[in-house]
């Protein structure tokens, strides 16, 4: 008589476990061994640790991204079960024993596509040495910057709450200095020069106009964009008396209709580079501290980072579920802030390439970003019509204000002349105690209530509302020693915005 093999002995699991406790029914220990199968199952699965990855994943997955009561453990849970289920009906699908695994960070599977993971590509050369050279260029300045915030830290509360008073009551007498229409059709950009005697605004015919301060009369007409101008920056130390930039160098950029980058000259009408590879409108453009690279932001989801010396594009970054609408860099200029029409903002470490915080309380497009001269704050502001202040030492969002009705187009942070990057000592009284800077003191912004309005930047409080614009007010800016504030909008004009004796803060 011959033996069985081993392998070839019938299982039975059809059988019923008795419980341990009274009162409740035995089980199969079929169902017991399934249970055990698809814990194992759910474990192996990659879930996000992050809660905001959690909501982006959940939010993909068509499903509430809270629930009532529910804690972020709770959610990853949630998660992860649905994720379970969609693992067995896939596997119910095609017979296949394997679950599809997914990146650990989005926590996506293979068959949503690679857009869903976190991928890296080879960098070219350029890029290394533009790394390298802002990694140089912007540790030297963190560290004046902490330095200049260690002495800062030993004001007294007292001379803060004094200094803060006095700024407020100042700002309360800013009201409309002078009006000009600048265009045939709305003016969707307008920016101060760094001097503050000059503004360059964009219209949405594709031309760019420069109206000297405080007259707003037309000194030079520049066109190099076939549609809407909605984004122009001034490079750093463009027009400053004791500066490098010649008016015959690249002194401002726009961007705009067609998808171009154009850098612009003051002695000439015509662009002296222009700079191709957007597909889509160029929405903003922001010039590197050092002056040396520009950031674009553009309605075919990316962000670039060019070379303005030899107009090649670096970078071309990726990362945006929609159009790319605004980028702003940091003081030290080693971060650079990006955001856009998927309400999400981002923060990338331009030494490294990673990014280092998500910006995602917003619930409709974030049209404007801008740093406080502090290097670790940033004010967003969006379709939702709320500025939001996020730190970056804290990794989260610190307040939130109801800035503009019907939505925020723009904002800006008052960069003042006394702050870390000025290279100027905190001044003091004369009893040698130390004052408070001006820089960073408030912000302006503006929206579709057709308003303007300044903020503290430090209670948050409204210290005036600038009423003037008939159609919707689309940039707002304010010159670093704080005499002027500029704003244009659908009205077609450019207003300036001063105080009575036109002096500063």
């Amino acid at each position: 008589m011959g033996g069985i093999d081993l392998a070839n002995v019938p299982i039975d699991r059809d059988y019923l476990m008795p419980s341990g406790a009274a009162g409740v029914s035995a089980e199969k220990a079929s169902a017991i061994l399934s249970q055990f199968s698809r814990k194992r199952r759910a474990a192996a699965i990659a879930v996000p640790t992050a809660d905001a990855h959690v909501r982006t994943r959940l939010r993909q997955l068509g499903e509430p991204i809270t629930l009532f009561g529910e804690g972020p453990g709770d959610r990853r849970d949630r998660l992860r079960e649905l994720l379970t289920l969609q693992a067995e009906a896939a596997e119910a699908e095609d017979g296949e024993g394997d679950i599809q695994m997914g990146d650990a960070r989005t926590g996506g599977d293979e068959e949503e596509g690679d857009d869903q993971e976190e991928f890296y590509t080879t960098g070219t050369a350029e890029l290394l040495q533009a790394r390298k050279e802002i990694a140089r260029y912007s540790l030297p300045r963190a560290q004046t910057r902490i330095a200049f915030q260690k002495v800062e830290a030993t004001i007294q509360r007292r001379a803060h709450v004094r200094h803060r008073k006095g700024i407020k009551e100042r700002l309360q007498g800013f009201d409309l200095y002078g009006s000009q229409i600048a265009a045939d059709r709305p003016v969707g950009i307008a920016r101060f020069s760094p001097n503050g005697e000059l503004i360059a605004a964009g219209n949405w015919a594709g031309g760019i106009k420069l109206l000297d301060v405080p007259n707003l009369d037309e000194k030079v007409a520049y066109r190099g964009h076939a549609d809407r101008v909605t984004g122009i920056a001034w490079a750093p130390g463009a027009t400053l008396p004791d500066s490098t930039v010649s008016t015959s160098s690249v002194n401002f950029a726009s961007g705009g209709g067609g998808g171009n980058v154009q850098l612009w000259s003051l002695d000439q009408n015509t662009p002296v580079s222009t700079l191709s590879g957007h597909s889509e409108r160029v929405c903003r453009v922001e010039f590197h501290p050092s002056g040396h690279y520009l950031a674009s932001a553009s309605e075919d989801t990316t962000w670039r980072l060019w070379d303005v010396n030899t107009s090649t594009e670096l970078l071309m970054q990726e990362g945006h579920a929609r159009e790319v609408y605004t980028v702003s860099f940091n003081t030290d200029g080693s971060l650079l802030a990006s955001a856009g029409l998927d309400s999400i903002g981002r923060i990338w470490d331009l030494r490294t390439g990673r990014m280092v915080m998500l910006l995602d309380s917003h619930i409709k497009p974030i049209y404007a970003l801008d740093w406080s001269v502090d290097g670790y704050r940033i004010l967003s502001g969006s379709g939702d019509g709320f500025a939001k202040c996020w730190d970056l030492r804290a990794m989260r969002e610190m307040t939130s204000i109801g800035a503009n009705t019907g939505g925020v187009t723009d904002l800006r942070w008052f960069k003042g002349t006394d702050g870390p990057a000025s290279g100027q000592l905190l001044q003091r009284d004369e009893k040698g105690e130390v004052q408070p800077k001006k820089a960073g003191s408030f912000f302006v912004s503006c929206g579709f209530d057709k308003n303007v309005k300044i903020f503290s930047a430090d209670d948050w409080a409204l210290c005036k509302t600038l009423s003037g614009h008939v159609g919707n007010v689309l940039s707002t800016d304010v010159t670093s020693d704080g005499k002027w504030i500029c704003s244009s909008g659908h009205d077609r004009t450019v207003k300036l915005w001063a105080r009575d004796d036109q002096e500063g803060v």
